[in-house]
């Protein structure tokens, strides 16, 4: 964890750029450029859902192409397994137990009221039912002002910034211009979109407010890629942090006719839905335009660029093969995900690199490439820029997770810890404990907690510190529970 400079030291600093921990003139010259960052959040994208990742069913020549002139993480994870606590980790460096963002923000056309107070609930849900075991945490409604985000970090350094796609961090007093970006094209609180086809609209969920219709038909991917496009060609004179957060390949699943009549037609695999391979490859297509612009301008060695997603495949749509389950559960199909890294001069090309990463490393990382200061509070994330370098290993020994809630029918509350190849899961309802050895189980079909007594003990001990640390909400019994009558 890193926590540093004053809060008055952060706001008034200026961004001056700092000297990386690692040898070599490009890397210091990019540095001194201030870099553009690129960042590309993909929704409900798999492991498996790219073919530099493994897949033989979906074409993604412009996500390959940018793996071989980069670097592709094997083990990277987002911060929880559904998407608002991981956005709210990629925009603030830190653990969502620790902001109280632990499940997916409510839209209010789903019933997310905004209190009069304008204050998230500290409650708990299901009070007065003794049908559910354990009472959990209320979810917060957005991501509160107090945070400092990405964009607010990197404006004093003269970055300007841009928001395109889904924000999904809480209504209109929370939109991404409310937390520091200078544009937001197609941010509100919506964490899926009424449809894909211009003018973007569905009974009972609207329009996306921050998105006017231009061309009917037009497909939002589409519109992202375009809009992300331009922001660039309007900024190339300084430096720049896009945040192309896609929509995509969320439900409802929709695609380009062009690229369906392709997958109808195509041999399938495990994967195999031809809607969902025209959605992922239209994903493909908006960022080799995006890549293709920032070659135009002779931009892209000045560019870093970061590509990855918010959680597992939505099983279904996807198969997240060899991994167990998807999207929502704690096992590695629904948090470990696509990540590739692309810096010229800083990154090799075509590497690759195991190490255990996560969504709260990007705050650090971004900031120690830029010169920016980080701001006055703990910062649960670690930079990764020696593992981009190959220049040294990362401080930490473990990484968390917290999912206080039920999910669907049979997804309970849990906490999780990855140290090393280990791997416990700690469930509040029901079977206290997994152990896995990834290692030897990337799968997760062996649990061997009942093996190993002693390393559950150790890794418990260390997992309940943490949550201690970050101060996570944890459900608690319902008194008024009565268990089924046996029988």
């Amino acid at each position: 964890m890193i926590s540093q400079w004053s809060r008055r030291g952060f706001l008034k600093a200026c961004g001056a750029a700092a000297v990386l921990p690692f040898a070599g003139s490009a890397a210091r010259r990019a540095v001194r450029r201030k870099p553009n960052i690129l960042f590309v959040l993909v929704d409900d994208m798999g492991w498996t859902d790219a073919g530099c990742c493994g897949s033989r069913y979906f074409d993604t020549p412009n996500i390959d192409r940018l793996a071989r002139q980069g670097m592709r993480f094997t083990d990277a994870y987002a911060a929880c397994a559904v998407c608002s606590p991981t956005r709210a980790a990629v925009m603030t460096g830190r653990y969502p137990a620790r902001l109280g963002i632990t499940d997916w923000i409510h839209s209010r056309f789903q019933g997310g009221t905004i209190p009069a107070s304008k204050e998230n609930s500290t409650g708990y849900d299901f009070e007065g039912r003794p049908d559910i075991p354990l009472l959990t945490p209320t979810n917060a409604l957005w991501m509160e002002h107090e945070e400092i985000t990405l964009a607010e970090a990197l404006k004093p350094a003269g970055y300007v910034s841009c928001h395109v796609g889904k924000w999904h961090l809480g209504p209109d007093d929370w939109y991404p211009d409310r937390q520091g970006f200078d544009y937001n094209i197609g941010g509100c609180d919506f964490g899926q979109p009424p449809s894909y086809y211009d003018p973007y609209y569905r009974r009972g969920q609207g329009s996306i407010p921050t998105l006017p219709p231009r061309k009917e038909g037009e497909y939002l991917t589409d519109r992202e890629a375009d809009e992300a496009a331009a922001f660039i060609r309007d900024h190339a004179d300084r430096p720049f942090f896009l945040y192309l957060a896609h929509y995509a390949v969320h439900t409802p699943l929709q695609a380009r006719q062009d690229l369906f009549d392709k997958y109808k037609t195509k041999p399938t695999t495990h994967q195999k839905n031809p809607i969902y391979g025209a959605m992922v490859e239209s994903v493909d297509q908006a960022l080799g335009k995006v890549l293709d612009v920032l070659d135009d301008l002779r931009l892209s060695e000045n560019t870093l660029v970061i590509f990855t997603s918010d959680n597992g495949g939505l099983l279904g749509p996807t198969s997240n093969i060899p991994l167990r389950a998807g999207k929502g559960y704690p096992y590695e199909g629904g948090i470990r995900e696509p990540l590739i890294v692309r810096w010229p001069g800083v990154v090799e090309p075509g590497s690759t690199c195991s190490v255990p990463v996560c969504s709260v490393d990007f705050f650090p990382t971004i900031c120690q490439a830029t010169g920016a200061p980080l701001p006055d509070r703990p910062i649960d994330g670690e930079s990764i820029l020696p593992l981009l370098t190959q220049s040294g290993p990362l401080r930490r020994e473990a990484l968390f997770w917290h999912f206080p809630h039920y999910r669907g029918r049979d997804v309970v509350p849990y906490s999780i810890i990855r140290q090393g190849r280990w791997k416990l899961i700690k469930y509040y309802q029901g079977r206290p404990f997994e152990l896995f050895d990834l290692e030897h189980d990337l799968s997760e079909r062996q649990d061997l907690s009942g093996e190993h007594p002693e390393l559950v003990e150790e890794l418990d001990d260390r997992l309940r510190a943490w949550l201690g640390e970050v101060g996570a909400r944890m459900p608690r019994p319902n008194p008024l529970y009565t268990a089924p009558a046996s029988g």
